[in-house]
């Protein structure tokens, strides 16, 4: 029966490094059933870990949650700290994914003190990549910089080609939110040239959309659209709702830009369902600035005004800085008091356009 068990749990770890994350699922309940019944905690915890990490890849972060709480209790009856270091940053990870980076930031914290003693660089490089995850939904930008250059320079030392490849599309998603769009090409493209090498289609897929969001941020809607296409074959393929969501956006975001409101409007209606169903308030809050967008093209600027309101009420409900600092700049160009100062003060090279404007 442990034979069992442990077969279940290395099959189900290679259908995950295949990126087959339902059945990977699958298999590893059985096999967490199975030590169970033969009370291997140990087992129950590597299970237990990674349900957790495929929970959060599928977008179900309640869950993920769940079984990361789990993992940090049977963690501490093993008095095992390695995993349970481990397990609070896959917690802080799940919370950051609801938009909870206060709650996320605080677990990085500790666990990088934890790792720092241990001498633990890979643990090191992992949480200052979870920590510039954090802080650019904070929308503290510089400090989001900072810790993926940290990130990518430690991984660089122990040349782990996967880490640096995350660390890279980190580093190419905060300079686009700079205001750096040439940079933010330069990094998603190298992090692309990383996992296409690695043959992670997670990685490539990543990559693809943060080139096609660069592309988009310098006014090439072509080759924005060539490699967001390239995103959503890839996502569907391995059933990432969660990247597949933002990629729905940022292809609603290019047809507004390009003059084709209907099918902007399509695109963020489909990204806004699937944010509801991820519980992702930021995802929400930017389909309310894109919808609010086209409803003023449109001429309907009452809808306009609703869906930037709605999208400044909930930035601040739930602290997050730079998306109420979109829709306050939206609200007072329809108001006809355009005020773009908070993009200065959250140390930001972005320049406000007249309707349609470009997210970044």
């Amino acid at each position: 029966m442990i034979l069992t068990s442990e077969r279940l749990f290395q099959q189900a770890e290679g259908l995950k490094s295949r990126f087959k994350y339902k059945d990977a699922l699958n298999l590893l309940k059985k096999s967490l059933i199975s030590y169970k019944k033969n009370h291997d905690i140990e087992g129950m915890l590597n299970c237990l870990m990674s349900m957790g990490d495929l929970y959060r890849m599928m977008g179900k972060f309640g869950n993920a949650g769940k079984n990361y709480t789990q993992s940090i209790e049977l963690a501490r009856k093993l008095k095992d700290m390695t995993i349970l270091v481990d397990a609070r940053v896959g917690l802080g990870l799940s919370l950051r994914a609801v938009g909870r980076w206060h709650d996320a930031l605080n677990f990085f914290t500790k666990a990088e003190r934890s790792y720092r003693n241990n001498k633990d660089k890979e643990g090191m490089a992992f949480v200052q990549w979870a920590k510039g995850g954090a802080l650019r939904i904070k929308g503290d930008i510089p400090g989001a910089i900072s810790s993926f250059r940290k990130s990518i320079a430690i991984y660089r030392t122990l040349r782990f080609e996967n880490g640096i490849g995350y660390s890279l599309c980190g580093l190419g998603g905060t300079s686009r939110v700079a205001g750096l769009f040439r940079d933010s090409l330069k990094y998603y493209t190298a992090a692309n040239k990383v996992f296409t090498g690695l043959k992670d289609i997670f990685g490539t897929a990543y990559s693809h959309c943060g080139i096609g969001n660069a592309f988009r941020m310098l006014g090439d809607y072509e080759n924005a659209l060539v490699h967001f296409k390239k995103a959503t074959g890839l996502y569907n393929r391995i059933g990432d709702i969660v990247s597949y969501s933002y990629t729905l956006w940022s292809l609603g975001t290019t047809f507004m830009m390009i003059g084709e409101p209907d099918k902007a409007m399509y695109y963020f209606k489909q990204a806004y369902r699937l944010f509801r169903k991820t519980k992702d308030p930021r995802g929400i809050i930017y389909c309310r600035l894109g919808e609010g967008q086209v409803a003023y093209m449109q001429g309907n600027i009452h809808s306009a005004q609703r869906n930037f309101q709605s999208a400044l009420s909930d930035s601040i409900a739930n602290k997050l800085s730079l998306e109420g600092c979109h829709a306050r700049i939206l609200l007072s160009f329809v108001d006809g008091k355009l005020d773009s100062r908070c993009y200065n003060r959250l140390g930001l090279r972005l320049k406000f356009r007249p309707i349609p404007f470009s997210i970044p």
